[in-house]
């Protein structure tokens, strides 16, 4: 009897994406109602149903981890091992990883993959498994469509390659496992850092062979990455729409940019909590409403649909049925989102204000900037939160309750 290869993914989420612009870690983003990190590993689990999946994080990340393998299904969590620990350096990460997976049951054929490509194809992991199976080690790559030059110190050119012959190198990169822990054993050792799994092996002797990549599958790593996922996960407008779908799913093309107003009020009532933005702040008293009474994303979400001119919440989710009783806030936003996806478009910006004498809002702001987005799958910089009061004035000044007013910027086809 023939045994099956034992394969492991290792993916690389260690890093601190500082090239990606401000806020969380690039793999820990949303992007369009899931983290990048969440879709990367679905993506894994997609092309090696048969693989184990092992992540490796940096250790303050253990609850964005947590959130993000919280959003994958029952199927896909089964494939995670604990995961390990990074270093100071991607290869110093990547070698605690190739540590931690000899240490549970070393595998036959391991996959390195970035966390944040998150759109890696079956296709292109199942060259990734084949190549390590016939060559040992293998990298994917795809042709130059520019020249390229060296230059020296100066700036002058020193020569000019046969781009003919280069490739620009992706992730996964796919190796015999006792191949590549060895390597990196050895380069642990050595003077430099690497700057890819491929370079390890080679350093180690090994020949290392380039199978076809994916122009799909690029990296996330400025604000322009991000523009472009966003325009590659946007479905495309109706089907008797005679445009040209590829040309109106870019951000360029979006040129009817819309502005919509929400505005909400909620009395208080017993309780010890109120919710803002799907975060549950500690009060005297919670808010009353049909739902569960989030003032704010209740304004955020008449915002979106009003700048679509799709109505306003008690349209889509009347008070008079009961299914919404007690509901999370989160299902009406989340539902006013895709009414702007399935035209084709896009949120671009929201702007809220909460207004109260208390809670403060201020400690909980990013925590609420953060749900928002994540909910919306934007990000955070596009989620901007405020919070006044009316100097004691009216019903909020009295203390009886919050208002909510939002502002929703939003992009649709001509």
């Amino acid at each position: 009897m023939v045994s099956r290869t034992k394969i492991s993914i290792l993916v690389v989420a260690g890093g601190r994406g500082s090239r990606a612009g401000e806020g969380l870690p690039k793999q820990y983003r949303p992007l369009c109602g899931k983290t990048v990190l969440a879709r990367t590993l679905a993506a894994m689990r997609a092309g090696a149903p048969e693989a184990t999946l092992k992540v490796v994080i940096h250790p303050d990340d253990y609850d964005l981890y947590a959130q993000s393998a919280a959003e994958l299904s029952a199927q896909e969590r089964a494939a995670l091992s604990q995961p390990a620990l990074g270093g100071a350096t991607r290869q110093e990460s990547v070698r605690n990883g190739l540590e931690a997976l000899a240490c549970d049951a070393a595998p036959d054929i391991v996959l390195i993959h970035d966390a944040a490509r998150p759109f890696a194809s079956p296709a292109l992991i199942a060259r990734a498994m084949q190549a390590a199976r016939q060559h040992g080690a293998a990298v994917p790559g795809v042709p130059l469509n520019d020249t390229v030059k060296e230059i020296d110190a100066s700036g002058f050119v020193v020569e000019t390659p046969d781009r003919a012959r280069l490739r620009a190198v992706q992730t996964p990169q796919s190796f015999r496992f006792p191949l590549i822990l060895r390597a990196h054993r050895a380069a642990a050792e050595a003077p430099r850092d690497y700057t890819d799994d491929a370079m390890i092996a080679e350093a180690a002797g090994c020949a290392v062979h380039v199978f076809p990549g994916d122009l799909s599958n690029f990296k996330l790593t400025t604000p322009e990455d991000f523009a472009r996922a966003m325009d590659q996960l946007t479905p495309p407008p109706p089907a008797d729409d005679e445009r040209n779908l590829t040309d109106v799913r870019t951000h360029k093309n979006l040129t009817d940019v819309r502005t919509g107003q929400g505005y909400d009020v909620h009395a208080f009532a017993e309780g010890d909590q109120v919710w803002l933005g799907s975060v549950s702040i500690p009060h005297s008293h919670s808010l009353a409403g049909h739902s569960d009474a989030d003032v704010l994303m209740h304004a955020i979400t008449d915002a979106v649909l009003g700048a679509i001119a799709e109505g306003d919440i008690g349209a889509h989710f009347p008070p008079s049925d009961p299914q919404w009783k007690g509901a999370p806030s989160s299902i009406f936003l989340e539902h006013a989102c895709k009414l702007v996806c399935a035209r084709g478009g896009m949120i671009a910006h929201i702007d809220a204000t909460v207004v109260c004498e208390a809670p403060k809002v201020g400690p909980h702001r990013d925590a609420i900037r953060a749900s928002l987005a994540k909910i919306m799958g934007l990000d955070a910089g596009r989620v901007a939160i405020k919070a006044t009061t009316t100097e004691k004035l009216g019903f909020t000044g009295r203390r009886e309750g919050i208002a909510a007013l939002a502002i929703a910027t939003v992009r649709l086809p001509d």
